[in-house]
């Protein structure tokens, strides 16, 4: 029988009654001296890194646009798919962390920018996040686990073509222009912020509307697949790497050690992900700037399980779980810590006999 994920008043209180609502999170040691000089954003770092995100899109576009409807710019529409449907991701999660900026209103107009992509409000998302980081994998209470258990392995393949992403927020855009809140929204969105959240979807739906119109006028669906579809053909690479942040561990902890991931990835990825492969550090230390999360982990290595030393050694790692999910659901990993480390607090005892 599938567990209820649900954000319910009965969820709620099953999470208050063990103590795993809004918990006291284990965090590493650390001077705090140094966590206050990683914590500094950099105006200019983020500038390049946003500059060089967006001209890419640029030009790939404008490449697939001269080469339309030749298949010699299907590359060029595959590698612009991927700056729209994945890269935003990354850059939405640090914008609206409000991290990766020093100046606060670049940040806000990069989030909007990438949310318009994903098709996440920014209201409703950001609110999202912010319970994410509280009650982090907490049955009933986070509202961004990305696979339940028993793990639904049809929803996650799809979901790399953004197939059901899209429908699912595409009826949430649909349902907040009519003026209405999702009953999962509820629990974390607050009242005076509804308005907020109608408004961006009114105007998300006219611009629908008009690049839709255009492409039917035009006989062509090159406008969408300059906005819109790249949601679709582009969303694999952010499900590759989403996907390895919390998949596989423990639910309903209270230390990011054993329900968060760190794996090492190529520059190339790390790009398109703005080093959240390091996650468990992104999780300890919610503040530091993507670009300085390489030194925190450093910084912090010795007190962490070791990383996956591979997106594909991941993987490895992680399917035998999964497929052991799908007929025993209390399976999970238990990662070995270093001699150096703090040990884990005592909740881990009830995992380690469902340990794979």
């Amino acid at each position: 029988m599938a567990r209820d994920y649900t954000l319910s008043e009965e969820a709620t209180a099953r999470a208050e009654a063990a103590g795993l609502a809004n918990p006291s999170w284990y965090r590493t040691p650390i001077d705090p001296a140094e966590i206050r000089r990683l914590m500094e954003k950099d105006d200019a770092r983020a500038t390049r890194d946003t500059v060089l995100w967006l001209g890419l899109m640029v030009a790939f576009a404008g490449i697939g646009v001269l080469l339309w409807p030749s298949w010699w710019s299907a590359p060029f529409w595959l590698a612009y798919g991927v700056l729209y449907g994945s890269a935003s991701d990354s850059r939405w999660h640090e914008c609206g962390h409000r991290t990766a900026f020093k100046t606060p209103w670049k940040n806000e107009v990069v989030y909007q920018i990438a949310s318009f992509m994903l098709m996440r409000n920014p209201v409703v998302w950001r609110a999202s996040h912010v319970r994410h980081h509280t009650d982090t994998i907490i049955v009933g209470r986070d509202p961004e686990i990305v696979a339940m258990r028993p793990p639904d392995l049809l929803r996650l393949f799809l979901n790399c073509f953004g197939v059901l992403d899209v429908w699912t927020l595409g009826g949430r855009m649909l349902m907040h222009a009519s003026g209405r809140i999702h009953p999962q929204e509820a629990p974390y969105l607050r009242p005076q912020d509804h308005a907020a959240v109608f408004r961006v979807a009114r105007i998300w739906v006219a611009i629908y509307v008009s690049v839709i119109v255009l492409s039917l006028a035009t006989g062509s669906l090159l406008p969408l697949m300059v906005i819109g579809l790249p949601r679709l053909y582009g969303a694999w690479h952010h499900i590759m790497t989403g996907v390895l942040q919390h998949l596989g561990l423990a639910e309903n902890v209270t230390d990011h050690r054993l329900n968060t991931r760190t794996v090492l990835m190529n520059p190339v990825t790390r790009f398109i992900y703005l080093n959240m492969n390091y996650h468990v550090e992104h999780h300890m230390f919610t503040m530091v700037p993507y670009y300085r999360l390489p030194e925190l982990h450093e910084l912090i290595k010795h007190d962490l399980p070791a990383p996956e030393p591979s997106i594909p050694a991941a993987f490895r790692r992680l399917l035998p779980v999964l497929l052991r999910q799908l007929r025993y659901q209390d399976a999970v990993i238990v990662p070995p810590l270093p001699e150096s480390a703090m040990p884990y607090r005592e909740e881990v005892e009830r995992l380690r006999p469902h340990a794979v």
